[in-house]
Parts: C-alpha cells; sequence; structure tokens
C-alpha cells in the first residue's frame, strides 16, 4: 500500500447524483464494519540480515511468534502484520523493541547428510527483527472522513492498517488460507473443495476482501474468486500432463518457481528452471564414480533406475546449478500455479468459476465470512474491537432506458436483453467490397475446403457476399482465391513460424495486385497461425483482413447469423458506419448533445497492455490510442506503440494525440472543441498519476495545432473505466432481475458503496451469458467539460450499444473495449515473446544474463517484430476490429 499516491483534492467532486429511471433496490457484497473510536498503532519492522525470499521472511515471523519476548511485550493476539515489513498494534509497543530469533527452516531436513558436500558443520543463523514506530492512526479522523467532514484526511493509510488486521485470520496458521497476490485466500479444507483443471493443475475457490471508504460508513469487500494451484504429486508426471493437455504448451513455464520435495534425500527446493538437456545427454564429474551422465549416476549412487530418462532436467540450485531428474522430485501441496494457463486451461477455469449469482451469493455470505473469520471474529478482530456485519449491504440502483438503434433501413428495437437482430435492416453508412481475396488455409481440419475448385466454399462465399448485399453493402465482381496448405504443426516449431512462410508465399503469389480486404478463411482456432497471420498481412503486407473459421462459416445452423457477424467486420474495415444511436423517448437528449455542430467532440479511448507470466523477461507492453473520426461516431482508427515493460502510464501519449488529430482534421476539416477519454488499464492507485502524467501530455498535443494568432485548446474529460474490481450486485426485486438472477441491462449504481467525495459510478450497461455479472466502475478523475451525473451515466451507457461488431450493448464503454481490441493486435505482433520464445528459438527461463541487458535485448528483438506497426492506408482504418 506504500505505492498508492491517491490525492483526493486532485480529483473531481460528485457534482450531483443521478435521478433518470426507476428505482430499486440491490444487494451488494460490502459488509459494515464496526470500529472503536481508538488509535492504532503502525510500525515498520526491520528484519537484518535483509532477504528478499517471501518464503524466508514468513518462516523468520513464525519462530519470532514464538518466542518468549513476542508474548512478554504484549504482542501475542493483539498486533496484525503482513509477514514481510508492516505492523499495526492495539496498544503502544516498548520503544525500542528487538526481537532475536534463531533461524531453523522447516524445509530444509536433509536426510542423507554424507550427500551435502560442506560437511562442516554451519553455524545456525541468526535474525533479528527491528520494531519501529511510524505513527497514530485515529479512527476519529476516519469517522469524519466518511461523514464529509474532512476530505484532505489521508484515508489510505488507516484503510491498508485495517485490511492487515482482517487479513490476519485467513493469512494466520489456524486460518489455513493461502495467499495469492493481495488480499486473495484460498482454502483447501472446508466446504470448497479443489477440483481438477486436467494437466497437472486443480482449480481452487478462495475469498477476496478489502476494506473501503462508503458515505458514513466503513465497509468491507467480500467475493468468491477462483485460481489455478498445482497438483500434488511426482514432477515428471505433472510434466507430461501439462504438455500432453495442450499443444505447445511449455514445460518450462509450469516448472518454473514450483516448490519440490526430493524423494532420494527429502530435502525440499525450489525449481529455479529447466534445464536444455536431460538425464541421458548431461554429463558431470561425480568425483567417485568419474565422468557420468545423471541416469548413471542415480543408478550408481542411490541403486535408482530412471523411467524418464529423456524428460529434461530441472534446476533445484541457488548460485550454482543443481539438476535433478523430475521423477525424483514430488510437489509440494498449497501451491499456487504463477505461470500462464493454457487456452484449455482457462476454458475449465471459467466453468468452475461461472455461479449464478443466488450461489455466489450464498458462498460469500456463508462460507466466505466464515473463511475469513469475520463471522466468529477470529483472529485479533476482537483485540482491536473490530465487528463485521452478517448482512450484504443494500444499496439504491436506477435502470437507464436503452438507446434507440438506427440503421439506413428497418429499426430494430432493443430487446430485454440489450440486443438487437439484423433482419431486414440495411447498414447506416455501407461499405464498398471490390478486388476483395479469399485465403483458404489448410492445416488437417476436418470441415476444411478441398481447394479453389470446392462448389461448397464457392456456395459458402456466395452466401456471405449475398449478406453484404442484402446489409447494404457494394459488392463488386468476383473475389480472387488462394489457398495455403500449412505444414503439420511440431514441438520443434512452437509458434508455427513455417506455416507463416507457406501463407505469405501464397498471398504474394496468389494476388499479384494488392487486394482490398482479404478473407481468411482459418482451419482452426490455432491461436499461433491466427497471430502470426495478424503479424503478416497487417505490418509487413498492410492489407485489411477478416478472419473465419471453416467449422462456424460452413454450419448449416446459425449460418446466416454468422454471415451477418462477419458483415458487420467487413463493412467497418471497409470504412462503413453499421448502426446509430438516437436517445431514448422521454430521457435527456445525451446523443443530441453529443452531434451538436457547434461544439465538435471527439470520443478517445485508451489502454496499455502488460505481459503476462511466462513472456520474455523485459517484453513490451503495448498502448493503444483509438478516437472518433466522423459525427457518427462509428469508426475509432487506432495509434499503437510499444514501451518499457509493464509501464502502465502511456509513454508517447503526445505524439499518438497529434496523430489521432490530424486524420481528425483531415477527414472532418476542423478540430474537435471537446474531447471525451475513457481510459482503461488504470488500477485504482493509479488514477492520481493519468492526471500528473497523461493529462499534461494530451494538453501538450495540442500545441500543435494553435498558431501565433490563436491557440487551440478543447475542453478535456478523462473517465477511468475499470473491471478488475470484486464489486457485484444482486437484485432483491425480480422485476428489476433478468431470467439468471442478474440485474437488468442498463442497471447503474452511484450511491452506497462508491467515493464519498469523488465522481464515480458503477454501470452494467450488458446481459450476461453465464455466472454472476460484473458491472464497470467508472471514475471521472478530470473534468472540464461539466458533466452533470445524469448525462455523463447515460452518454456511457449509450457509448456501450456503440460496438461494431455485435448486435448488442457490451460490458464496457465501446472507445476502451476498442483500444482493448487494439491492444490485442499488438500483442499479436510480439506473438513470441509473449508465449516466452525469443530469437533463436530459446524460451524464456532456459539462459539468463544480466538483467538489464536482457530487457534492452528483448526490447531491440520486440523494435525488429514490431516493424514500425501497421502502415499504408491500413492504419487509418478499424483493422484490429
Amino acid at each position: 500500500m506504500q505505492g498508492l499516491t491517491i490525492k483526493p483534492t486532485d480529483l473531481p467532486l460528485r457534482p450531483d447524483f443521478g435521478t433518470v429511471g426507476p428505482q430499486f433496490k440491490l444487494r451488494t457484497n460490502f459488509f459494515p464494519i464496526k470500529l472503536p473510536k481508538k488509535t492504532l498503532y503502525e510500525y515498520d519492522i526491520t528484519i537484518t540480515p535483509g532477504t528478499t525470499i517471501k518464503r524466508i521472511k514468513r518462516r523468520i515471523f513464525e519462530l519470532a511468534e514464538a518466542t518468549n519476548d513476542w508474548t512478554q511485550h504484549g504482542l501475542k493476539g493483539k498486533v496484525a502484520h503482513d509477514f514481510t515489513s508492516k505492523l499495526v498494534a492495539v496498544n503502544k509497543l516498548p520503544d525500542p523493541l528487538v526481537i532475536k530469533i534463531i533461524f531453523k527452516d522447516e524445509d530444509e531436513d536433509v536426510k542423507d547428510v554424507k550427500d551435502v558436500k560442506d560437511k562442516k558443520k554451519q553455524k545456525p543463523k541468526e535474525y533479528t527483527l527491528t520494531f519501529k514506530f511510524v505513527k497514530d492512526l485515529d479512527t476519529d479522523n476516519l469517522l469524519d472522513f466518511l461523514a464529509g467532514q474532512d476530505r484532505a484526511y489521508e484515508v489510505q493509510p488507516i484503510i491498508a492498517a485495517l485490511n492487515l488486521v482482517l487479513a490476519a485470520f485467513p493469512n494466520s496458521a489456524a486460518g489455513q488460507g493461502v495467499l495469492v497476490g493481495r488480499n486473495r485466500f484460498f482454502f483447501r479444507s472446508g466446504g470448497v473443495q479443489p477440483v481438477s483443471l486436467g494437466g497437472g493443475l486443480e482449480a481452487w475457490k478462495g475469498f477476496y476482501s478489502s476494506v473501503r471508504p462508503a458515505w458514513k460508513q466503513l465497509m468491507v469487500n467480500v467475493n468468491a474468486c477462483t485460481t489455478a494451484f498445482y497438483q500434488p504429486q511426482n514432477l515428471a508426471m505433472a510434466m507430461m500432463q501439462f504438455q500432453q493437455h495442450s499443444f505447445g504448451a511449455q514445460a518450462s513455464a509450469f516448472v518454473r518457481g514450483v516448490r519440490v520435495r526430493t524423494t532420494h534425500l527429502g530435502y525440499k527446493k525450489t525449481v529455479k528452471k529447466i534445464h536444455r538437456s536431460n538425464a541421458r545427454q548431461h554429463r558431470f564429474d561425480s568425483g567417485d564414480f568419474g565422468m557420468v551422465t545423471v541416469e548413471q549416476y542415480f543408478k550408481k549412487k542411490y541403486n535408482i533406475v530412471l523411467s524418464r530418462p529423456e524428460l529434461q532436467l530441472v534446476d533445484v540450485g541457488g548460485m550454482k546449478q543443481n539438476l535433478l531428474p523430475p521423477e525424483v522430485c514430488e510437489i509440494l501441496p498449497d501451491q499456487p500455479y504463477r505461470g500462464k494457463l493454457t487456452d484449455e486451461h482457462t476454458a475449465e477455469m471459467i466453468k468452475v468459476a461461472a455461479r449464478p449469482p443466488n450461489i455466489n451469493a450464498g458462498l460469500i455470505v456463508d462460507e466466505g465470512l466464515k473463511s475469513l473469520g469475520f463471522k466468529q471474529n477470529a483472529g485479533p478482530l476482537n483485540a482491536f474491537g473490530i465487528s463485521i456485519g452478517q448482512e450484504m449491504a443494500v444499496v439504491p440502483g436506477r435502470l437507464l432506458p436503452a438507446p434507440g438503434v438506427n440503421y439506413g433501413q428497418g429499426k430494430p428495437s432493443v430487446d430485454d436483453k440489450a440486443s438487437w437482430n439484423l433482419r431486414a435492416v440495411k447498414f447506416a453508412v455501407p461499405g464498398t467490397l471490390s478486388q476483395w481475396g479469399v485465403l483458404v488455409i489448410q492445416d488437417g481440419g476436418r470441415d476444411e475446403f478441398q481447394g479453389v475448385g470446392d462448389p461448397e466454399l464457392q456456395r459458402t462465399v456466395r452466401g456471405l457476399a449475398d449478406m453484404c448485399r442484402t446489409s447494404g453493402m457494394r459488392v463488386e465482381g468476383e473475389p480472387r482465391y488462394a489457398v495455403a496448405p500449412l505444414p503439420r504443426a511440431s514441438r520443434d516449431d512452437p509458434i508455427r513460424k513455417e506455416a507463416i512462410k507457406v501463407i505469405r508465399a501464397a498471398v504474394t503469389q496468389g494476388y499479384p495486385k494488392k487486394p482490398s480486404m482479404i478473407l481468411v478463411i482459418l482451419s482452426s482456432g490455432d491461436k499461433h497461425v491466427y497471430n502470426g497471420l495478424k503479424h503478416l498481412l497487417d505490418v509487413y503486407l498492410k492489407v485489411p483482413s477478416v478472419c473465419v473459421q471453416v467449422g462456424k462459416i460452413r454450419k448449416d445452423k446459425g449460418q446466416l447469423q454468422y454471415f451477418g457477424n462477419v458483415a458487420l467486420k467487413i463493412n467497418m474495415k471497409m470504412g462503413g458506419v453499421n448502426h446509430r444511436l438516437v436517445d431514448p423517448p422521454g430521457s435527456p437528449p445525451t446523443l443530441a448533445w453529443l452531434r451538436d455542430p457547434r461544439e465538435p467532440t471527439m470520443l478517445v479511448g485508451m489502454d496499455v497492455t502488460h505481459p503476462s507470466p511466462g513472456s520474455v523477461k523485459g517484453t513490451p507492453s503495448v498502448a493503444a490510442v483509438v478516437a472518433t473520426i466522423d459525427d457518427n461516431f462509428a469508426q475509432f482508427p487506432a495509434s499503437l506503440r510499444i514501451q518499457k515493460t509493464k509501464k502502465e502510464m502511456i509513454t508517447d501519449l503526445k505524439s499518438i494525440m497529434e496523430e489521432r488529430l490530424k486524420v481528425y482534421q483531415a477527414k472532418k476539416r476542423s478540430l474537435p472543441t471537446r474531447i471525451i477519454v475513457y481510459r482503461d488499464g488504470v488500477s485504482e492507485g493509479q488514477f492520481n498519476t493519468v492526471v500528473d502524467e497523461e493529462l499534461p501530455e494530451i494538453m501538450e498535443a495540442f500545441k500543435a495545432f494553435g498558431d501565433a494568432k490563436k491557440s487551440y485548446r478543447p475542453k478535456v474529460t478523462i473517465v477511468i473505466c475499470g473491471k478488475r474490481h470484486h464489486t457485484r450486485f444482486f437484485p432483491t426485486d425480480s422485476q428489476f432481475a433478468d431470467q439468471n438472477g442478474n440485474p437488468r441491462p442498463g442497471t447503474v449504481v452511484d450511491r452506497g458503496i462508491t467515493a464519498v467525495y469523488e465522481y464515480d459510478f458503477y454501470l452494467q450497461a450488458h446481459y450476461g451469458l453465464q455466472g454472476t455479472v460484473r458491472p464497470t466502475h467508472y471514475y471521472v478523475v478530470h473534468d472540464e467539460i461539466g458533466f452533470g451525473a445524469d448525462r455523463l451515466q447515460a452518454l456511457t451507457h449509450a457509448v456501450s450499444y456503440m460496438f461494431a461488431r455485435a448486435t448488442k450493448a457490451v460490458s464496457l464503454a465501446a472507445p476502451a473495449y476498442y483500444a482493448d481490441l487494439a491492444c490485442e493486435r499488438g500483442r499479436a505482433y510480439l506473438h513470441a515473446l509473449f508465449q516466452g520464445i525469443s530469437e533463436g528459438g530459446t524460451t524464456v527461463g532456459s539462459g539468463t544474463t544480466n538483467e538489464q541487458e536482457q530487457e534492452l535485448a528483448t526490447y531491440a528483438e520486440a523494435e525488429k517484430m514490431w516493424h514500425g506497426g501497421p502502415g499504408g492506408e491500413l492504419k487509418d482504418t478499424m483493422f484490429y476490429l
């Protein structure tokens, strides 16, 4: 929590509350906290000598808690800490307070000391914990803040302290929780049993808790969550299961960081990485037996005949290499999997995690409160005088009316699921499709077309072209066909580089003249082929493309609907507009206000995506900014950039905004006087950083459009879109619930659990197909336009219906959704690095150099792959859709 820099005075105050729409009550997964009027005491703890290993730190604290000093100085049961450096106490502690421990690692119980090369008796290691008083935390000040009487009060330190107190029980041996990330605890025991995901992993259910300030009330947000853990078993078996579960799954990603116990000696170690060679290949000087392979050594030394000598060895060494065959390692229990899940694992996880709202609510109230110790006031809660309500908070919500949807011909109505159909409608602005191509990918799929002459292929393409014409598009001439028969997938070519070479040859030979668009008929959902193909067509050949899967486009059932969905993408990529929105009857004129010709407005979406676990170290983050260029607010061309790895703020924003404004100016012969930014991908602690770092870059970009006589300075409003939160709503009245028990689309909440002073609201614009729906949290961090709550809520609701790829409202404001899609396309250009493979085929973790050097080398490799990004005319279209 030390990194948080929220300064409430910098963020706009809430101007008012929304009033539009019928009001109703919702339960929400927030529980009231009762605090005594008293002072808490915060301490920093320094461990000497220092260590960066979390497991060692945790063990040091466990040993310190068992000392007489801990009890005698009044710490037992009256403090809460994070097993690292922070502690909160009920009473003031002696000053100075120093506690010494003799370290004994429970994980280092070696049975056979003869095998330990250093036979000298090592002196037991001693650690010293030094407690340093930081500050008093007065709950009176917090209560004034919640009551709206002291906005300047810095609330984060006491919130962080209370989170420590609430986490003390699940984070203890008594609570038996396994902490993963921040504030999420997972449990093997109790009523929540793990579910196998296959491939050596299992899903654990757990609970998240976080203290949140709300109007006149302190709350704790509790939610059910799911994550993947290793199944405790033999490491060799698990590695094989993981690789067999998904083609292309890397054993290196699976083993990195896993704790194991060796079966031949009984000691416990952490696997650092996988080695290039196996037990049959790797030779070393064993001393007693001379130069031997690992396989021979285990036979001679331990009389162990390895059954899987062909498996790569694992390195469990510290500074020095220590190689072991995986089959002599057992995975220790209760370990979260921190690598990247395969697509198959992700699909299984979704099945496990998708619980209906009533089941989810029951799980939170019963098992959740009990596991976290909130039901029984476990751990130090009693000592701190804190109690937690057992019923979910009830908050007022409203149902916003859906905007009207207009087409060039036909006027579909929006149903209860916030969706409509394309029957008897024509696009608002039809595009033209001429000189286009069809590329058939052959990769062993069972539904594949036989070749260019396949009459079924001709019939299918004609059917799609007819759908485009029916929807109003001009489709001129017949397409030119090409076929790419791909080489078979192989573990030697995990990201299908050879397949992309074949596709390149097929496109360059099949289309002597550059086509206006290529319809690519994929053989399967192979992500390596898809990403490589988009990289090739966007960056190198600069040709727009629309991909379809052969199994879906050939299916008789639902084929017309599939054609319709593909036509939506084709029309947008050809510069068309699928639909326009109008204000619903009786509502404030929000869309009319947006289109006011006296105040031309530009909608902007921004996002940054970061390398996932398993990426090559130093893989850049990808930033995307999309912005409108038309009065229909339909066309959102994008600017893409790569930037330093894991940097949350957009580095090159001045240049990007200049780029977007130039395209707007070229298309409209004017510049916008209002700019509304929907910024995705920012964590709560970074709101102020957006204002401090990104806003000045946006302002700087405006200077390029002014002159000596007149400066250019439009009004700017920035709204952060948050999806990574744990707030859920449960309707209390069936009239305002959908058929799954979720709130109806259009539900907005701006009271009860929102910010005490700032300008935020929750909006669920979409219909949830499965599980408990997550609303989007919108937070205004800068507002020069001066939005009232009703107008901003109505506008955000309306732009959720603008998403051109679907005939329904989506979960996120369309500009932010488009920026998210553009980021995903940027990831495709660096696909190898995101998959953990760098130039020459080295997988991540198989070789290390100086960290800084590796990051620089990776960035240089990424720049080469990026190749300038999308270019030509393509870059000013919605190529990423």
